[in-house]
C-alpha cells in the first residue's frame, strides 16, 4: 500500500504544480533516470526495428558532440547536445546514468539560473549513489529559492528515501511557517498549497492520517475551487477504507479538475469514467517533457552547431 500511495502522491505532487500550470503527471513517479532500470520490450519486429535506429542514431548524436567537446570542452551547445542524446539514451533504457553527470555539472557552473540543470544533476547524483552531493544540490537552491518546488520535492523524496520522514516533515512545516512573510515581502515567492499537498503526502505515507487530512483540510479552505488538496484528502479517506466518504471527494475534485486529469481520477476513485478522446492533453511544465522529467530548457536563440558523424 505504500507503494501505491507514493505512485498516487505522484499524481497529486504532481498535480500541485499545477499551480505553475502544468505539470504533467509524474515528475516524480517516473522521470527521467527511472527508465535505466526498464527492460524494453517489443511487441513487433517493426516497432523493435524502429527502436533500433533511433538508438543507433542517437548513439552517433552523442559521439558526434563528444568529438566537438574533446577540442573545445566549454562549447555549450555541444554540452547540450551531447546531454540530450545521452537523457534520451537513458529513457530507452539503453544509457549509464553516469554519463550525464560530467556535462551537467558544467551546464549547471555555465548557467546558474537555469535551475533545470541543478535539479537534473541531483537527481543524477541520487541515482548514481551519491546522495550527500545530491541533499547539497538540494540545499543550495532552496536557500536561494526556498519555494522551488521541484527543488524541495526532490529533497524530499531524497531524506524519504534516507529514512528520515522527520526531516522531511520539518523543512515542509519550517517552508510553510516562513511562507507569509516571504510572500509579503515577494508575492508569490512560496507556494503554500503545493508545499502542504507535499505535506500531506509524507503525513500519509507515514500514516499519520489525521494529520494529512488536517492539512489537506486547510488547503481546501483556501481555495475550495482547488481539486488537488481535495483529491488528497481522497486518496487518504480511501487508504484508510472509509469510501464512503472518499467517493463524493473523488467526484467533486473530478468535477472541478482540468480535462486531462478527470479520467486518472475516476479510474482512482472507482468512478465511472466519461471519455475524454477529444479533450486536450496535458500540459508539460516549464523544464519538465511530457512525462513530466525534468529538462533543460532550451535556449531561445537557434543553434546552428552540428555534432560530426564519427568515422
Amino acid at each position: 500500500m505504500v507503494d501505491k500511495r507514493r505512485g498516487l502522491l505522484g499524481v497529486v505532487l504532481v498535480l500541485s504544480l499545477i499551480a505553475f500550470i502544468g505539470f504533467s503527471l509524474g515528475p516524480l513517479i517516473g522521470g527521467i533516470f527511472g527508465a535505466a532500470n526498464q527492460p524494453q520490450v517489443a511487441t513487433t519486429p517493426s516497432p523493435n526495428q524502429a527502436a533500433q535506429s533511433k538508438q543507433a542514431d542517437l548513439e552517433a548524436q552523442a559521439r558526434g558532440y563528444e568529438m566537438v567537446l574533446q577540442r573545445e570542452p566549454e562549447n555549450e551547445t555541444a554540452l547540450r547536445g551531447f546531454l540530450q542524446a545521452k537523457l534520451e539514451l537513458i529513457r530507452l533504457g539503453q544509457g549509464d546514468v553516469k554519463d550525464v553527470v560530467a556535462p551537467l555539472q558544467k551546464l549547471s557552473e555555465m548557467n546558474p539560473e537555469a535551475l533545470e540543470y541543478s535539479i537534473l544533476l541531483a537527481q543524477a547524483q541520487q541515482y548514481t549513489g551519491n546522495q550527500e552531493e545530491s541533499a547539497k544540490i538540494y540545499r543550495n537552491i532552496l536557500e536561494k529559492q526556498p519555494g522551488q518546488i521541484q527543488a524541495l520535492q526532490g529533497y524530499v523524496n531524497l531524506l524519504l528515501t534516507q529514512q528520515r520522514p522527520e526531516a522531511a516533515i520539518g523543512l515542509l512545516q519550517e517552508t510553510l511557517k516562513a511562507a507569509p512573510q516571504a510572500n509579503q515581502a515577494q508575492p508569490g515567492t512560496i507556494d503554500e498549497t503545493s508545499v502542504q499537498l507535499i505535506l500531506g503526502q509524507v503525513y500519509a505515507e507515514q500514516k499519520r492520517y489525521d494529520e494529512a487530512i488536517a492539512i489537506y483540510d486547510e488547503a481546501i479552505k483556501t481555495n475550495e475551487q482547488d481539486f488537488r488538496p481535495i483529491l488528497g484528502k481522497a486518496i487518504v479517506l480511501k487508504d484508510q477504507g472509509n469510501l464512503g466518504e472518499a467517493e463524493p471527494l473523488f467526484a467533486k475534485a473530478a468535477e472541478i479538475a482540468p480535462p486531462n486529469f478527470k479520467d486518472q481520477i475516476q479510474k482512482q476513485g472507482g468512478l465511472e469514467v466519461v471519455p475524454t478522446e477529444d479533450l486536450p492533453q496535458g500540459i508539460p511544465a516549464p523544464g519538465a517533457d511530457s512525462d513530466g522529467s525534468i529538462k533543460p530548457t532550451e535556449k531561445t536563440t537557434e543553434d546552428t552547431t552540428k555534432p560530426p558523424q564519427p568515422q
